[in-house]
Formats: C-alpha cells, sequence, structure tokens
C-alpha cells in the first residue's frame, strides 16, 4: 500500500511539475504577447499622430488661403475707396484751381 501512495503521490508531484512547466510556458508566451501589443500600440500611436498632422495642415491651410482672400478683397477695396477719393480731390482742385491762383495772387499782393 505504500507503494500506490508512494506512486500515487509521484503521479501528483508529475503533474504539479507539468503545470509548473505549462505556466511557466504561458508567462512566456503573456510576455510576448505583451511586447508586440505595445509594438503595435506605438505604431498605431504614430499613424494616429501622423493624420492628425495632416488634419491640421490641411485645415490651417483652408484657414490661411480664406484669410488670405478675405485680406486681398479687403486690400482692393481700400485701393478702390483710395482711388475714388484721389479723383475727387483731382477733381475739387482742377475745378477750382483759378479760385485758389487768385487768392493765393491776392493774399500775396496783400502783404
Amino acid at each position: 500500500m505504500a507503494d500506490v501512495a508512494e506512486s500515487k503521490v509521484t503521479g501528483i508531484i508529475k503533474s504539479l511539475n507539468g503545470l509548473e512547466d505549462d505556466l511557466d510556458s504561458l508567462t512566456g508566451k503573456v510576455g510576448d504577447m505583451k511586447k508586440q501589443l505595445n509594438v503595435k500600440t506605438l505604431s498605431e500611436i504614430d499613424t494616429l499622430l501622423e493624420k492628425t498632422r495632416e488634419m491640421a495642415t490641411k485645415e490651417a491651410e483652408v484657414m490661411i488661403n480664406a484669410a488670405k482672400e478675405k485680406a486681398n478683397s479687403e486690400s482692393a477695396k481700400i485701393s478702390q475707396e483710395g482711388d475714388s477719393k484721389l479723383a475727387e480731390i483731382e477733381s475739387n482742385v482742377n475745378s477750382n484751381f483759378d479760385d485758389m491762383v487768385k487768392h493765393v495772387v491776392s493774399t500775396i499782393l496783400k502783404a
């Protein structure tokens, strides 16, 4: 009976050693999976970061182009208003030129 008990104990010990080996193997596999998952995560982060940069660059270009168009439009409007005012001043000078000359001559002669 001692042999049977010893045989059962030996069987249990062998089973436990097998389970320990399986556990060690699983621990190694889990470590490898963690490394692979970490590499994949970093790769995805890099991909998403690049996509985010591209999107931000495109959005910035759209905003810059819109601002540039608005600035060009306002610049053209200001230029037109300036040309209009200049034409008005030239017209006033031309229409009142004789009166201005008379006034200047009159002022000089009085002095």
